[in-house]
């Protein structure tokens, strides 16, 4: 499902939600109950899905807009319950204070989740960080360890960068980034993690996989790589280092910089 109709049925989800929690408030209005603490959860949910889709910053008007339609139908079932003798003043004022107090919390909630869900992610590509990769990684080596499996690590540096970023401006460099980012996640699986370390460098690992398979994977990747950097006219390509392991031999830093001296060797040859 394409990103944009993911988003626009969970906005119809909460609200419906918000339609929901209204009929039931008013249900039970009659029977001196209330269920208005419940309006929070639309917000709350409206403000994660905003954070996951901001990205790089923090989103904040899906929420708000869902704190207004859940402020609006919060205020308009406690009117209704003893209309007429409810004030159009009272209505109105609550539909701006509790508007206010939704906003606020939807902006909260929207700021902590970006960050619970990017402090281990980089935030150009949306992949994997340093952090996320190396523990990650010793789960791999201990998971290794106890099975016998093989694991391969990838260091990929994008060579001449730096020249499109000054022929083409540092836009397509970002693109090229993302590009990259993609092909990496199409050509790895759900087990594997995909990580930047940085820069224009990729790291790879591959869950219980050995060389010969390996290479094939580092084949798949410099196709698909290949073909989106002539079809962009990106003046680019890739230099790839690749170390097959098993078990906690050596340790993450030994394995890391082989894989990195590896790729500069390909790199020199170019």
């Amino acid at each position: 499902m394409e990103p944009s109709r993911n988003t626009f049925f969970q906005l119809l989800l909460i609200v419906s939600e918000v339609t929901l929690i209204t009929f039931l408030d008013y249900k039970v209005a009659e029977l001196y109950y209330s269920l208005d603490v419940f309006y929070c959860f639309p917000v709350i949910q409206a403000a994660r899905l905003s954070a996951l889709r901001a990205q790089l910053k923090t989103d904040t008007r899906i929420p708000a807009l869902i704190g207004v339609i859940s402020a609006i139908a919060w205020s308009a079932t406690e009117a209704a319950v003893v209309w007429p003798h409810y004030p159009l003043s009272a209505v109105a004022i609550n539909i701006v204070t509790r508007g206010i107090t939704f906003t606020v919390l939807g902006r909260i909630v929207a700021k902590l989740w970006k960050e619970r869900e990017y402090s281990r992610k980089d935030s150009m590509t949306d992949l994997a960080n340093r952090l996320e990769f190396l523990e990650r990684f010793e789960a791999e080596r201990l998971h290794s360890e106890r099975s016998g499996a093989p694991y391969s690590l990838l260091f990929i540096d994008i060579d001449k960068l730096k020249i499109l970023n000054d022929n083409q401006g540092h836009h397509s460099g970002d693109l090229a980034l993302r590009a990259m980012a993609d092909i990496l996640r199409e050509c790895s699986r759900k087990q594997d993690t995909v990580s930047r370390f940085g820069g224009d460098e990729f790291v790879l690992l591959f869950s219980d996989t050995n060389e010969q398979i390996c290479q094939t994977l580092i084949a798949r990747i410099e196709s698909a790589a290949n073909n989106k950097f002539r079809e962009q006219n990106w003046p680019i390509s890739l230099s790839i280092g690749c170390v097959t392991e098993t078990g906690q031999r050596r340790s993450v830093d030994e394995i890391l910089h082989s894989a990195d001296q590896r790729m500069y060797s390909i790199k020199k040859t170019k």
